[in-house]
């Protein structure tokens, strides 16, 4: 009985097959309810934290989120799992040692046939970062891209507070300034008609709200601000000069909608306000 209350995931009924290898496997999923998640504070990078449970201790929702062969090791997000492209299959199972040796890199003793934990799940958003490069345009898969690599950058970040000194932290800045190339490349392709943006239903970044298009334009503001290159001065200027206007879109989408989300106003003139102090300009 005491084991079942405190059960944390379970294997979905159904059996899925590998579109890269055919190996067959069931998905770990979060169970939901009962306590396991207490919401906590969110970041400026939209992150939602969790208060650890007294039941369940530390509850880390990300680690769930990609589904990942545990033969072959491709991975992706779960909507888009069982469509990889034809053409894309051969590649993908070219690539299969590299990835697997990549990960093991950094993570030498991990594997995706046990139950998630925090380095399992940090590998399993590396490896759907790296996989999205096998979709094709009508599946967005810079915006994808973006957003797994915004999750890694996360996760590394919790590795490093759990076991400092292993440069976990140096992993979460490189991740980190990956996510803010792939959010300034998925808005510049969508508008430049390269890559629309249809394929995705859900921008996240997190798991708890989808922020929609303008959480997206927020992040890329946000991430050049934080992440971005500050050499040559004028190139940097520049940036946060478009970042400043992105963020002025927000603003006036925000007056007009009342269904855009109130903390996504909040942070955006937040962002707007320390951009505008890093370029010393003022707002009469």
């Amino acid at each position: 009985m005491n084991e079942k209350e405190l059960k944390l995931t379970f294997y979905a009924k159904e059996t899925l097959h590998c579109p890269v290898c055919d190996a067959s496997f069931n998905r770990e999923e979060l169970l939901s309810g009962g306590g396991r998640l207490i919401a906590g504070t969110l970041t400026d990078e939209l992150h939602r934290k969790y208060e650890p449970s007294a039941k369940y201790g530390e509850v880390y929702p990300l680690i769930y989120q990609p589904t990942v062969c545990p033969a072959c090791w491709f991975a992706s997000a779960e909507t888009d799992f069982l469509h990889l492209p034809d053409e894309s299959k051969e590649r993908a199972m070219l690539d299969r040692d590299n990835r697997i040796a990549d990960v093991q890199h950094i993570f030498p003793q991990v594997d995706f046939s046990s139950p998630r934990d925090l380095f399992s799940g940090t590998a399993a958003t590396y490896l759907a970062l790296r996989c999205y490069d096998l979709y094709t345009k009508e599946f967005s898969p810079t915006i994808k891209q973006a957003i797994q690599a915004i999750r890694c950058g996360w996760l590394f970040d919790e590795l490093h507070s759990k076991y400092p000194g292993q440069h976990y932290d140096w992993l979460a800045l490189l991740f980190k300034k990956k996510a803010r190339f792939f959010y300034r490349q998925a808005i510049l392709f969508e508008q430049s008609g390269k890559e629309p943006l249809s394929g995705i239903k859900n921008f996240g970044p997190d798991t708890d709200k989808n922020y929609a298009y303008e959480g997206a334009l927020y992040l890329t503001a946000l991430l050049e601000l934080k992440y971005g290159p500050r050499e040559p001065e004028e190139k940097r200027i520049e940036a946060l000069g478009a970042a400043k206007r992105t963020i002025a879109k927000i603003f006036g989408l925000g007056k007009s909608s009342k269904a855009k989300p109130g903390p996504l106003l909040e942070k955006a003139r937040n962002l707007y306000e320390a951009i505008n102090e890093e370029l010393h300009e003022t707002d009469d």
